[in-house]
């Protein structure tokens, strides 16, 4: 099987969307958010590679030096699957951005390295 990595991607405007929800409206789905992770987790633990991490801030490195930027990466998980399309199939109505202010899931095929 193939290896994929799945990046959990959220803009600052989404973000703020959540925001924007009163606390408890925010806690009651965290709650929420978190049993239907747990749930997709097991649904599809023979799939899972590395369950993963939220990322935090990030830096960039170039030649012109170290630079902190933002992105809309807010965690990632690996998977293993037959293609890229059942990889994906995976992640159809994941958590992420039908509870939680997610607003997609990008999944790219980890490839062997040349040589």
């Amino acid at each position: 099987m193939k290896h994929f990595l799945a990046v959990y991607m959220a803009t600052p405007n989404s973000m703020a969307k959540w925001r924007e929800q009163p606390e408890s409206v925010q806690a009651e789905k965290q709650v929420a958010g978190v049993k239907a992770w747990q749930a997709w987790v097991e649904q599809h633990k023979a799939h899972i590679v590395d369950m993963g991490a939220p990322l935090g801030k990030t830096k960039t490195v170039s030649r012109a030096g170290i630079a902190d930027i933002r992105n809309a990466m807010s965690a990632y998980t690996v998977v293993k699957a037959e293609s890229h399309e059942a990889a994906a199939r995976l992640f159809e109505n994941h958590p992420h951005f039908t509870i939680f202010p997610g607003e997609l899931v990008e999944i790219m095929e980890c490839l062997p390295l040349p040589g």
